[in-house]
C-alpha cells in the first residue's frame, strides 16, 4: 500500500489539465515524462508516442516468453488509462494531494490517476510473473476532450497489439460492459430578413426554431419514457447552444441550434440525422413557411460487450475472488474510449476504483479500492496471459 500511495500522490501532484478543455492548461507532457521514467526504472519496455503537439502517449510493455519474436506466445492484455484531467476552477490546492480517512484528495485522484497507478503496479508485477503473453499499459492523452491519444494508439496498433483491453476508469469496483455514445447535431432554420415594421415581408427564423425545440423536447420525453436497453435505459437529447438574428429591429433570416443526442448501441450518426430530418419534415408539412436543415457534426459510438464474453467472465471471477462478494455488471451513461477499441474489434471491459468528484470541486478516491483494483488487474493478467 505504501508504494501505491506514493505513486498515486506523485501522479496527482502533476498538473495535467487538458489544454483543449482549458486554454493554457498544462497538458500531459509532465505526466508522460514521469510514467516513461518510471517504466524504464522498473525494467519495462517503454515507448513514447506523439499524439499531438506536446501531447505524448506512453506505452509500457512487459513481454511474455518468446524465442522467436518480440511478442510473447500467449494471449495479450492491454491496461488503459488516460493522463489528462479537467480544469481546477474553484478547487483549493488541486495538485497538493491530501490523505484523510483512507481517501486521497486532489484533481485526478478519482478520474483517473488512481486507476493509472493501479495499472502501473499491476504491470510491474507482470514483469516477474513468467507469462506466456504480453501485458501492455497505454497511458493516453486527451480522453476528456477528443481522445486523440487512443486514436493515435490505434493508428499504430500493430506495434503493441492486444487480444483484450481493460480500462481503469472509476466504476466503484463494478464491471462496466456498456456505455452510451453521442451525436452532435447542427440544426438551422431559415427565415426572410425584413424590417421589424414590415411583418408581411419577414419570416422569423428564431420563431421557427421554437417549433423545433418543442418537437425535440417531445421526442426526448418519448425516448426516456420507453427505455429499450437493459443496462443503459434510453437515448436522450438536449438543446445546448442557440444563436440567431442580426439586430433588434429586423426579422432574423437565420437561427442555429446545437443539439447533443445521447445514443444506444446500434444507433449511428446517420440514424440520428435521419430521425431528426423526420421531425423537421413533419413541421414543414404543417407550416409552409418553415425551412430547416440538420446535419451531424461529430459522433462517438455507444459500446457493449456480451455479459457472457470470456473476458467479462474472467474479470468477474477475478474481482469476486478478491472482493469476496458478487460484482455487478453495469452500464455507464457517459462515453469512454472503450468504444474506440470496440470499433477496432478488440473486446474491452471497464473496472476501476471507488470515490467521487469527477469534474467536481472536491475529488477523492478510496485508497483501499485502488489497492483492490491493483490486485484484480494482476489476477486478470495471470488468467489471460499466463
Amino acid at each position: 500500500m505504501t508504494e501505491l500511495l506514493a505513486l498515486l500522490t506523485d501522479l496527482v501532484a502533476i498538473d495535467s489539465v487538458n489544454p483543449d478543455l482549458v486554454p493554457g492548461g498544462a497538458g500531459e507532457a509532465a505526466m508522460a515524462e514521469y510514467i516513461a521514467a518510471w517504466g524504464r526504472a522498473n525494467g519495462l519496455e517503454t515507448h513514447v508516442q506523439a499524439a499531438g503537439a506536446g501531447r505524448p502517449n506512453v506505452i509500457l510493455i512487459a513481454r511474455g516468453r518468446s524465442a522467436v519474436s518480440t511478442r510473447g506466445g500467449g494471449r495479450s492484455l492491454m491496461l488503459n488509462a488516460h493522463t489528462d484531467t479537467v480544469g481546477v476552477e474553484g478547487m483549493d490546492s488541486p495538485f497538493r494531494p491530501a490523505i484523510r480517512d483512507g481517501r486521497v484528495y486532489g484533481r485526478g485522484a478519482y478520474d483517473m490517476k488512481s486507476g493509472l497507478a493501479a495499472c502501473m503496479l499491476a504491470l510491474k508485477a507482470a514483469r516477474d510473473m513468467d507469462l506466456a503473453g504480453d501485458v501492455v499499459l497505454s497511458a493516453v492523452v486527451d480522453e476528456e476532450y477528443g481522445s486523440i491519444g487512443t486514436e493515435a494508439l490505434l493508428a499504430e496498433w500493430e506495434r503493441w497489439p492486444a487480444d483484450a483491453v481493460l480500462i481503469a476508469e472509476p466504476t466503484e469496483l463494478a464491471i462496466s460492459i456498456a456505455h452510451r455514445g453521442f451525436v452532435w447535431l447542427e440544426i438551422k432554420t431559415f427565415g426572410v430578413a425584413a424590417h421589424g415594421s414590415r411583418p408581411h415581408l419577414g419570416v422569423d427564423a428564431i420563431a421557427k426554431m421554437g417549433q423545433v425545440l418543442v418537437a425535440l423536447d417531445a421526442h426526448d420525453r418519448q425516448m426516456r419514457a420507453s427505455p429499450t436497453y437493459d443496462l443503459l435505459g434510453s437515448g436522450s437529447l438536449h438543446a445546448s447552444i442557440i444563436s440567431g438574428g442580426e439586430e433588434i429591429s429586423m426579422y432574423p433570416a437565420h437561427c442555429k441550434l446545437l443539439v447533443e443526442r445521447r445514443t444506444l448501441p446500434g444507433e449511428t450518426a446517420e440514424s440520428v440525422a435521419a430521425e431528426t430530418q423526420i421531425i423537421l419534415d413533419e413541421i414543414a408539412a404543417a407550416d409552409p413557411d418553415f425551412k430547416a436543415q440538420a446535419r451531424a457534426t461529430f459522433a462517438r459510438s455507444a459500446y457493449s460487450i456480451d455479459a457472457d464474453h470470456l473476458l467479462v467472465r474472467q474479470l468477474k471471477r477475478a474481482a469476486e475472488a478478491r472482493l469476496g462478494s458478487a460484482v455487478n455488471l453495469v452500464g455507464s451513461s457517459w462515453w469512454m474510449d472503450s468504444a474506440l477499441f470496440g470499433e477496432k474489434g478488440v473486446p474491452t471491459v471497464v473496472l476501476g476504483p471507488a470515490g467521487t468528484g469527477a469534474h467536481a470541486r472536491e475529488e477523492w478516491v478510496d485508497l483501499a479500492s485502488v489497492e483492490q483494483c491493483r490486485a484484480i488487474y494482476t489476477d486478470l493478467i495471470a488468467a489471460i496471459c499466463g
